[in-house]
This record gives C-alpha cells, sequence and structure tokens, in this order.
C-alpha cells in the first residue's frame, strides 16, 4: 500500500446520490477541519455540474494519482473515468453502474499497486447496479472479490462500525433475519473475531483487544430458556477464542450491552446480525461513525450512511462521516506505513 506521500482514493459511489457533494463539501472543508489529502474517482463533468447546482464555486483538476498531494490545496483532483455518468440527483439510474463499479476497481488497484495510501468508498445502491448485472450483496462482498483477484488470496471481509464511544461487528450481514440463526455457526464467530483482533491490534494500535460477544436471542437466550443458539453456537466460540488467548467474553445480552458502563469494558462488540451492530452504532453517532473493512490487505473506509437520494442535489447533504472516514483511513494507513517500516 502507499506511504505517507501518496493520497487517499475516493470513490465516488452513485453519483445520483449525494456522493458527489459530500465530497465536494468535504473537500472546501478541508483547511477548516484539517482533512487528508485524497483524490476522487468519478466523472469531472458531473462533478462539476453538481458544484454549479449547489452555487458553489469548485476548482478541479484532472490528475493521475500520484499527482493529487500536490494538487490538493488548490484544487479538487479527479481522476477521471473512461465511462460517463448521467447527471440525475436523486433519480437513480442502472446506466451510472458501469462508473460506479470502474471507480472502485481503480481505487483498489491504485492502493494495492502503492499509488494511493487507502480507499474510501461513497454509498453506492444495490437496486440499480443488480439491474445492471451486478451480483455481489454489497460493497463488502465485492472489494473481498477484489482483493482475491487482485492477490490470488481469498479474503474473508469483516464490516465494523466506528465511532468515537462504539466499535460493533455483524457477524452475519447482508441476509434477511429469519436467515441468521441458519446461517450463525461457532465457526464463523471465531473467524470473525480473530480477524477483528488482529485488525483492532496491527491497524488501530490495540495491543490486547477487548471483544463483547453478544447473544443472538433476548438475554442471550437465558440459558436456553430463549433459544439454544447462545449456548450451542456463541458461548463455544467465545471458550475456543480465550483458549486462544483472545481477550473474547459472552455470549451478553444485546439489550444492556451499549450503554456508557458496558462500553468501558470492551474494545469492540461483536453482534449475530446486520441491525443488532448497526443501530447502536448509529444511534450513538450518526454522523460520525465510520464503516470500516476489516479482514483486507488494503485499508478500506466509508460514511456509515446510503446513497441518500431523498436529498441528493439539495444542497443538505452533511459531509460530516466522510470526513471521519477520510481522517480515520489516513490515520490506519499511516499505522500500516509505520508498521511496514519497523
Amino acid at each position: 500500500m502507499g506511504s505517507a506521500m501518496t493520497a487517499l482514493a475516493l470513490s465516488v459511489g452513485d453519483p445520483s446520490g449525494i456522493g458527489p457533494e459530500i465530497a465536494i463539501a468535504a473537500f472546501l472543508a478541508r483547511n477548516a477541519v484539517g482533512l487528508p489529502s485524497f483524490y476522487l474517482l468519478a466523472d469531472p463533468a458531473v462533478v462539476a455540474s453538481r458544484a454549479r447546482h449547489l452555487g458553489v464555486s469548485l476548482p478541479i483538476e484532472e490528475v493521475m494519482p500520484v499527482q493529487a498531494i500536490e494538487v490538493f490545496g488548490r484544487a479538487l483532483p479527479i481522476v477521471p473515468l473512461t465511462a460517463r455518468f448521467i447527471d440525475s440527483p436523486g433519480r437513480p439510474d442502472p446506466a451510472n453502474a458501469a462508473g460506479t463499479i470502474e471507480a472502485i476497481d481503480r481505487a483498489v488497484a491504485a492502493c494495492l499497486a502503492g499509488e494511493a495510501a487507502a480507499v474510501v468508498t461513497c454509498p453506492i445502491a444495490k437496486k440499480p447496479l443488480y439491474n445492471a448485472g451486478f451480483r455481489f450483496p454489497g460493497h463488502t462482498e465485492y472489494l473481498a472479490h477484489l482483493a482475491a483477484r487482485h492477490s490470488g488470496l481469498e479474503a474473508m471481509p469483516v464490516m465494523m462500525l466506528a465511532g468515537p464511544d462504539l466499535r460493533t461487528v455483524p457477524v452475519t450481514i447482508h441476509i434477511a433475519l429469519a436467515e441468521v440463526p441458519k446461517a450463525l455457526s461457532t465457526e464463523l464467530i471465531v473467524a470473525t473475531a480473530r480477524i477483528t483482533a488482529a485488525d483492532l491490534a496491527n491497524r488501530f494500535g490495540i495491543a490486547k483487544p477487548r471483544l463483547a460477544i453478544a447473544g443472538l436471542n433476548p438475554h442471550a437466550g437465558e440459558s436456553g430458556s430463549m433459544g439454544l443458539e447462545d449456548e450451542h453456537i456463541v458461548r463455544p466460540a467465545v471458550d475456543i477464542l480465550r483458549a486462544q488467548g483472545i481477550d473474547a467474553f459472552g455470549p451478553l445480552p444485546a439489550d444492556t450491552l451499549f450503554h456508557a458502563r458496558a462500553r468501558a469494558g470492551y474494545d469492540v462488540a461483536l453482534c449475530m446480525y446486520h441491525d443488532q451492530a448497526l443501530i447502536p452504532a448509529k444511534a450513538l453517532a450518526f454522523d460520525e461513525a465510520v464503516n470500516v473493512t476489516l479482514g483486507l490487505p488494503f485499508i478500506r473506509t466509508s460514511p456509515d450512511h446510503g446513497t441518500a437520494f431523498d436529498i441528493a442535489g439539495k444542497g443538505v447533504a452533511r459531509p460530516d462521516s466522510l470526513i471521519a472516514a477520510l481522517k480515520l483511513a489516513r490515520r490506519l494507513a499511516d499505522i500500516d506505513a509505520k508498521a511496514g517500516t519497523a
């Protein structure tokens, strides 16, 4: 991956959503918030059009990735895509799928080639991509596919929501709630926890991470009276992790896991399904939480919100979560670079 001399690669996401405008807003606030250098992978014409639509003055320069840091002080560096976008704020169009995917592909390739320090992604919408033939459940799974394609090694991606006061990891992610008990296994919990502990140690600088493991059922099953999964699946995973030297404990009732005193006792909470992890993370820090993908051979962060088609083009989208994602990506890249030279 890149060093301190390389910028962050920011993919524009679905251009009909708020991706272009939060990228513009973040860039314009760069001095006020101390933003690290990044370049945007996008259609420059659409970015310029969106800036005019929002009534802001935006200097733009088309660049190669290695030129981004030098340009960042005076203009938004844009690496132009081969694909062109239809400029339709709030109206997603499958015709934009090619460019949306190209931006992600090129961000990952640049990062793995050492031309970018980390990958930061603006939100995508699944339905327009599915309508255009995209066959991955979401961003996270597609990034794992790209990692495997470039390295030849299978990667197991782990989603983590990281905010100022809470980190959460969903063990199962983009599946229906009814499918969770069937998808959950001791092996999956152990594998997810091991990747989480390793990345917290190696990339976040937490020497011995403390992992709180949530139960699946109310009251963590209450000794089997409210479901057997916690005793038969979750507890054995905790025992294995502890035997391997990982500071994991549980299963813990999820309804008492996220108040302030409880949060002081762990570094990350592993949750059994998507909403169990994302609801507390977003409730505590909706504008500051960052989506981090663990288990990849490159650093990837993203805002914790979606495309917000309902407000796209209206000038009300806040860039706070993107700013947090860019700052965290830079911090993780710097830790990674120091570890690589130690």
